[in-house]
């Protein structure tokens, strides 16, 4: 019983608080303590997830006591459960530095509601066992991404608002195409009994049509190549918090998916997809790299680098060997801890310089030194160097792409790697290192915004140099969550019991 109530916790803590604070929504002071709770709640039970997963196997609970596959489960294995836990940390981070600068517009339009129903929706699909309600829960996410993303109502947040809605709803539709197809092909929606049932299909064609369609879906969720159009569109034009938690989770549920899917049900057709996703992961570490050498502005500069970083994410299941998957893993830790807190980063130098455009911005090592050394933390980590945790993650991406002779593969990662660092530099450049432009700064926030500004900064630069310095652990449970991915017949029995992995 205590299991059960473990697995269902991480849907409970954003529920209740999306509930209570809607209910408070004329008392905004008293929404963020509520919603603060929530997001310790929601990152307390993902722990727990965790330390049972990781000692005791996979986790699943029927609900209704319909069992599977015929009723709804939730299915929480190590992969899952570190998804989980890196959700809660950037919740509780991004709950704090939302109490900083524009608090109380940003409540008074809603922000806690919407966040909490976020997390909710972030939290079902890491949960979910079925394909289908994977789609509702994407479809929740869509719902309060939008509130979010719109929520200053400016014609730029709408603008950006409607191009990110568009190409989900096509995403979606892809999506539904394709539950249908698999539907009609095995009679069953459950992903464990889809990994059982998909090698001896008759029709492969068409369940690779389904694949592929699923690929579009996921894609579009993930930013690749040459789906992410929407992203710098869009997340340039959300206020920082949202941008922060934009940046952490809404990109890594479709790599979340790419993996589940392509190593559960159809890892049977490996040769043919792997180099379909490599092709994909080369263009997209390419295309966004570019476009963020290309730009001024920091918050398109980070946009862009989401696309390309999601390259990286996706050898592993281009190469499906263990260390490709552990690599991957351990580079969407390190990415969604970096990407934040650099989301977190440009609004503490919007504060201190006036503005996101580097032309307007200089100066800030001499008026803010710690901001300096806090923006270099992250910055060297997504460019990869050591010893950060990006270090880390780029090297087993890249040596899992030299044992399996991809040279191409680990040659475009090392060259976007030089590049990623060029970009981070001329930010420092720029916004740092340059003099400061004429004209008075701007006015300093209160004690109460810096200490909600800097907490999370200073906490998510903390935990990026503990994985570069402390990597054993992360890598340890990044290669047990990656044997179980590979382990197919493990999560069949675990979920339809060990007759069905027969």
């Amino acid at each position: 019983m205590t299991a059960q109530l473990l697995l269902v916790a991480p849907l409970l803590a954003p529920l209740l608080g999306a509930a209570l604070t809607a209910l408070l929504w004329r008392r905004p002071a008293v929404q963020r303590p509520i919603s603060l709770a929530a997001t310790v709640l929601l990152l307390g039970a993902a722990v727990g997830l965790l330390a049972h997963t990781a000692s005791h196997g996979t986790l699943v609970g029927a609900m209704g006591a319909w069992p599977a596959p015929f009723g709804i489960v939730l299915v929480v294995d190590v992969f899952s459960a570190i998804m989980l836990v890196i959700t809660g940390v950037m919740a509780v981070a991004v709950a704090l530095y939302a109490m900083g600068p524009g608090a109380a517009e940003r409540d008074r339009a809603g922000f806690h509601p919407l966040f909490q129903g976020l997390l909710l929706g972030v939290a079902g699909a890491f949960a979910t066992g079925d394909l289908f309600n994977l789609y509702v829960w994407f479809e929740v996410m869509l719902i309060a991404s939008f509130g979010l993303l719109v929520l200053d109502r400016t014609r730029e947040q709408i603008d950006g608002g409607l191009r990110y809605v568009l190409l989900n709803l096509v995403g979606t539709t892809f999506f539904l195409l394709a539950v249908g197809l698999l539907l009609g092909l095995t009679g069953t929606l459950n992903m464990a009994d889809l990994a059982r049932l998909a090698p001896d299909v008759d029709n492969q064609g068409a369940l690779a049509a389904a694949a592929m369609l699923l690929l579009v879906a996921f894609g579009a969720k993930a930013a690749v190549f040459p789906l992410f159009n929407w992203l710098p569109a869009a997340y340039h034009t959300a206020s920082m918090p949202v941008a922060a938690i934009f940046a952490a989770l809404l990109t890594k549920v479709g790599v979340y998916a790419i993996i589940r899917v392509f190593t559960l049900i159809f890892a049977h057709d490996a040769a043919f997809f792997g180099p379909i996703l490599a092709v994909v992961a080369m263009a997209t570490m390419v295309t966004g790299v570019f476009g963020a050498a290309a730009h001024y502005d920091v918050r398109r500069i980070l946009s862009f680098h989401i696309i390309s970083q999601i390259g990286y994410m996706l050898v592993g299941v281009a190469l499906m060997t263990p260390l490709a998957i552990a690599g991957s893993i351990l580079y969407v830790i390190h990415h969604i801890v970096v990407k934040a807190n650099l989301f977190l980063i440009a609004g503490a130098i919007r504060q201190a310089g006036g503005s996101f455009a580097l032309a307007r911005l200089g100066g800030l090592w001499v008026t803010r030194p710690l901001l300096g050394l806090l923006f270099l933390v992250p910055a060297l980590s997504l460019a990869g160097m050591p010893p950060l945790s990006g270090f880390w993650g780029k090297l087993a991406v890249v040596r899992a792409s030299l044992e399996a002779q991809s040279w191409v593969l680990a040659a475009v990662a090392l060259a976007v790697g030089v590049l990623t660092l060029f970009s981070m530099i001329k930010i420092w450049n720029e916004a740092f290192w340059k003099a400061a432009p004429a004209g008075p700064p701007p006015a300093p926030p209160t004690r109460s915004q810096r200490l909600a500004t800097f907490t999370p900064i200073v906490a998510l630069a903390a935990i990026t140099v503990t994985i570069g310095l402390w990597t054993e652990p992360f890598l340890a449970l990044s290669f047990q969550a990656a044997d179980g991915l590979l382990d197919r017949q493990a999560y069949i029995a675990a979920v339809l019991g060990p007759e069905a992995a027969r």
